[in-house]
């Protein structure tokens, strides 16, 4: 899977669309459901699927320079959702699997860029685990059960079992713009 794992190591920056500080860790919403959450480990990758490819930001010029750049990709990654979530909610293929993408912050205020693993969408709330390893954000891990409204989704992706994609249009960017954006 090609996780684009965007990691901001600078206490106090936001590097999305929103400048929400507060935790998103939400727990599930009592008029969803009153019962703790039971959910599926996380599903198995294809070995074809493509490699990790993290990228960090190490300034507040760099962040901005992030963010302005990835921003009409979140902005794609949102307006198709929708139909990425109704094919979910409608079943998709076996073997076929549906991650969203969103920002874990913690109490410094450094924020990192996941992956979450969906167990369900009810309303506007998404549920799963954090699919990926969490390394500049504490009190996250991989494996975790992680709710979160969709006004903070980021992205989406839809893993086959063949090692294919679908969405996952800011991972795809990132790809390409770190290869004229070396490390510095």
């Amino acid at each position: 899977m090609q996780f684009a794992i965007v990691l901001v190591l600078v206490a106090g920056l936001n590097v999305g669309c929103n400048n929400n500080p507060g935790p998103t860790n939400l727990p599930p919403d009592p008029e969803v459901s009153s019962k703790p959450l039971d959910l599926p480990p996380n599903p198995k990758l294809s070995p074809n699927a493509p490699p990790d490819q993290p990228f960090d930001t190490k300034s507040n010029a760099e962040a901005e320079e992030y963010r302005a750049a990835t921003a009409p990709f979140v902005e794609q990654g949102r307006k198709t959702y929708p139909e990425a979530k109704r094919r979910y909610l409608a079943g998709l293929p076996a073997g076929h699997n549906f991650y969203a993408v969103t920002k874990l912050r913690d109490s410094s205020g450094a924020s990192e860029q996941v992956f979450v693993a969906i167990a369900s969408v009810q309303g506007d709330r998404i549920t799963g685990r954090i699919a990926n390893d969490v390394v500049g954000v504490k009190g996250y891990k991989n494996g975790d059960p992680y709710t979160f409204p969709e006004s903070e989704l980021v992205d989406w992706l839809i893993t086959h079992p063949d090692g294919s994609e679908e969405g996952n249009v800011v991972g795809l960017f990132l790809d390409e713009w770190q290869k004229t954006h070396p490390r510095k």
